[in-house]
């Protein structure tokens, strides 16, 4: 008989731990159009009696690790994690994510940003996990890339199930669906030949067998079916070649093995770029044939550099994944992957100062949002549903310009300097800006000070920057910022800025901080010290 007082201990044990996920009113899950929520319930009404009969939902997400990992397959994992939090409100089931690495799949060109690439070079179109790693710290290429993916997934706490394809395939695991598709050949010719050229077509086969001589994966046309023993006689540039289906010994075409993937792991999601949509219909006809049903599926826009060229692996184009983490959090990268999925971004270094503010300006909202608006909140989705309660004491871009200013190099010099004006800061209770100072200082140094570029202000313009000199004579440290904003604005409009103060401020920011714009400048001289800034107006004022 089951201790209702034991259960009861161990389920306050639990809360008080925080290992149970907070009831939300399911009034307000209805009402929340949150992208996550959306998919959860998609998810579960697409996939329910695939659900109830195995008991658990699962959840895929790929990797071709042809490619060092870069910041879309982040990611995909990021934004199948927040689908898997919103699960968590939706069902007590347990949900696992497959990360699945298609490691045997062939090296079909040398990689841009790799060293030695004369050793890839030698072994293109075998499986990655026979091409030598060029980096020397593993024994394939394939497992380099590999670790690679998993450290950086690791480093952001992700639950997830890594699994293989070279393994999966040699271990025998997907033999029962090889033998299947084998049984389904003609009708998988049926479904893919119709998307293909005239002259594809004549070689095209969806499986692919691993030359016993060279151990390159070879593409060539079947000439035999022997399905009682799961072998198929190629015709390789007129030579009969007898292989086994089985074991590792071919392997399948993409669109072919995306299926049986979906088949063989049962997988109820899986979320794929705009790119891939046709592969995902083929796929989808493919694993209906075969006697199941496909995966409940969402397409997101494509990750772009700043040239608006799609990030590739193998190019190495954009922002990587340790250059964000170099000059932000974690948190703020999941957060630019959580917004717009379904529009394409551009993923460079210039874009962070703008996603670390926004992630801050989130924290701020949950602090007064109903249970509704924080179902709608990025940060909710990010966090886990656990909003942080640090409170902001400034932005980033503003902090970026106190990095400037003070001309700090180190955390603790900067932390000296906020102190100095705001005495009543206790550091150890804002952890999250005490991050903030180093990347501050990591990403002045490397993506702005080079590139500054100060206006040199024209008479009248000098004219109106003294009288904001001498304006804030009448003002005091004690001041609150918006009424030394307010100064700022009337010294505009008594100096020909009154029809566009936008104007003014870019002026200011352009003599003073060599940008085009930036935070309220009244919260900045309320940061840095009026005398201060009066002094650092004036510096910039003399080399005129």
């Amino acid at each position: 008989m089951v201790n209702k007082f034991q259960l009861y201990k161990n389920y306050l044990k639990c809360y008080f731990k925080g290992y149970l996920t907070k009831v939300i009113d399911k009034t307000n899950i209805d009402k929340t159009n949150a992208w996550p929520f959306v998919e959860a319930k998609k998810l579960l009404k697409e996939r329910k009696k695939n659900i109830e009969n195995k008991g658990k939902i699962i959840l895929q997400t790929g990797y071709g690790p042809s490619g060092l990992p870069h910041i879309g397959t982040f990611g995909e994992v990021a934004r199948t994690s927040m689908i898997v939090n919103a699960l968590n409100h939706l069902t007590d089931l347990p949900k696992e994510i497959i990360t699945f690495s298609d490691d045997m799949d062939g090296l079909r060109k040398v990689p841009e940003n790799i060293p030695n690439s004369e050793k890839l070079e030698q072994n293109l179109h075998k499986p990655l996990t026979q091409v030598p790693d060029p980096f020397e710290k593993f024994d394939s290429f394939g497992e380099h890339n590999n670790e690679m993916l998993k450290n950086f997934l690791n480093r952001f706490n992700f639950k997830y199930i890594f699994k293989s394809s070279t393994l999966l395939y040699k271990s025998g695991f997907f033999n029962d669906t090889l033998k299947l598709i084998l049984k389904n050949y003609d009708g998988i010719m049926n479904i893919i030949l119709p998307t293909l050229g005239k002259e594809r077509q004549k070689t095209y086969s969806p499986f692919l067998p691993i030359c016993p001589d060279t151990g390159v994966v070879l593409e060539i046309p079947v000439s035999e079916l022997d399905t009682k023993n799961s072998k198929i006689i190629f015709d390789n540039n007129g030579k009969k070649l007898e292989q086994s289906i089985l074991d590792g010994n071919c392997k399948l075409q993409w669109k072919v093995d995306w299926a049986m993937r979906w088949y063989a792991l049962d997988v109820d999601f899986e979320m794929y770029g705009k790119d891939l949509i046709e592969s995902a219909i083929l796929s989808t006809k493919i694993i209906n044939l075969l006697g199941k049903t496909n995966p409940s599926g969402f397409a997101y826009e494509l990750f772009l550099d700043e040239k608006g060229e799609k990030i590739s692996k193998s190019k190495g184009n954009g922002i990587t994944i340790n250059q964000w983490l170099e000059y932000a959090s974690p948190e703020s990268l999941s957060l630019y992957m959580y917004q717009n999925p379904k529009r394409a971004k551009k993923l460079y270094r210039e874009v962070v100062p703008k996603a670390v503010d926004e992630y801050l300006d989130f924290i701020e909202k949950g602090k007064t949002q109903t249970e509704l608006q924080k179902l709608m909140n990025p940060v909710w989705h990010v966090h886990n549903s656990k909003i942080p309660e640090e409170n902001s004491i400034m932005s980033f871009s503003m902090l970026l310009n106190l990095v400037e200013t003070s001309n700090a190099d180190n955390k603790e010099l900067l932390w000296k300097f906020v102190k100095k004006y705001k005495k009543d800061i206790n550091q150890d209770i804002y952890p999250i800006f005490d991050k903030l100072i180093s990347y501050a200082i990591k990403y002045f140094n490397d993506a702005i000070k080079s590139k500054k570029i100060y206006k040199k202000p024209n008479e009248s313009e000098k004219i109106a920057l003294d009288a904001l000199v001498n304006s804030l004579d009448s003002c005091d440290d004690a001041m609150k910022p918006e009424d030394i904003q307010t100064t700022i604005y009337t010294v505009g409009k008594e100096n020909g800025y009154k029809e566009n103060l936008r104007d003014w401020f870019k002026l200011i920011y352009e003599v003073v901080f060599g940008v085009e714009n930036g935070p309220r400048f009244g919260f900045f001289i309320s940061f840095f010290g009026v005398q201060e800034t009066k002094e650092l107006i004036k510096s910039k004022l003399e080399d005129v």
